[in-house]
């Protein structure tokens, strides 16, 4: 096997097809409303990952049915897993939270939750919730990890160090409750030696799955407006490049580490660079060929 992958982990862990579906709950985020900070992450506009059924003003349970109808016209027997993806999907009332994950379980067909959040977002009364939770039906919490540098997190104004996302995520892994982090490559100061460095730390960690990402410049962020002034600050990579770093990179990382993505995929009308041109799968089985050219694979270079 070149690496531990998603789709196998999915079928290994349900027995069956699984797709998720992302959901607008029509959360907010602290770093965007003041309680953390203002205007968000650099690089964040939600708009540049949110499906067309992705309606905020809709019920949760709508926008999953909408999806449902989508993949079952190609899949009759799939089953789902709801993804409240937009923005940060732990900051709430504990009452609020739980009406909307447990109306999207009860939605026929899906399976479980995977909920995306920040790292300083996970209080110990919503996780006990979700510990709960997890007992009954599969729960995962993804969190946005970033880098592991904390000079580049406070220049994407992330809001949080690295400790309190290592903090939550063994919190959360402790409470029983699958583990999931998301990591930008190539951001603004990044070098292949500082990235090259962080599988290591990654791999402490007890997340059960990882998303790696290339940074995108995207319309209507403060990154945009930094690329625009002084493009030559950023070294964005093109297609080989990338795929160099993440063969070295999960060389390096725990082979037990379940690898969902490896490229983020923006909608071309709001994507400013790098434009490559290449679906998802295109450069997955770009990463299989270089693996397997230079009989690598997942923990080659893992020293644990």
């Amino acid at each position: 096997m070149l690496y531990n992958d998603y789709s196998t982990y999915l079928r290994r862990t349900f027995g069956c097809k699984v797709q998720k579906i992302a959901v607008n709950a029509a959360f907010s985020c602290p770093n965007r409303d003041g309680t953390v900070g203002w205007g968000g992450c650099a690089y964040c506009n939600n708009a540049s990952f949110n499906p067309s059924y992705c309606k905020p003003g809709d019920p949760v349970s709508r926008q999953l049915e909408e999806g449902v109808r989508f993949f079952a016209r190609k899949y009759p027997e799939m089953k789902y897993l709801a993804y409240f993806q937009a923005y940060t999907n732990t900051y709430g009332t504990l009452d609020g939270l739980r009406r909307k994950y447990e109306e999207a379980l009860s939605v026929d067909g899906v399976v479980g939750l995977v909920i995306g959040t920040r790292p300083d977002c996970m209080g110990d009364e919503v996780l006990d919730y979700l510990s709960r939770l997890a007992r009954q039906t599969y729960v995962m919490v993804e969190y946005g990890i970033e880098s592991t540098d904390d000079e580049m997190l406070r220049h994407i104004n992330r809001g949080h160090t690295f400790s309190v996302a290592a903090d939550a995520v063994r919190r959360t892994a402790a409470a029983g409750v699958n583990v999931g982090g998301h990591i930008i490559l190539g951001l603004p100061g990044d070098s292949k030696d500082k990235m090259l460095a962080q599988p290591a730390v990654i791999s402490r960690l007890p997340l059960t799955t990882l998303k790696l990402h290339q940074l995108q410049i995207i319309k209507g962020t403060r990154m945009a407006e930094e690329y625009a002034a002084a493009p030559e600050r950023f070294a964005l990579f093109d297609v080989d490049d990338y795929v160099d770093v993440v063969v070295r990179y999960i060389e390096r990382l725990r082979p037990t580490l379940v690898l969902e993505r490896f490229v983020s995929q923006s909608p071309d009308e709001l994507l400013v660079a790098p434009r490559w041109g290449l679906k998802n799968y295109e450069f997955v089985e770009k990463v299989r060929k270089r693996l397997a050219a230079t009989e690598s694979y997942q923990g080659r270079l893992y020293h644990g």
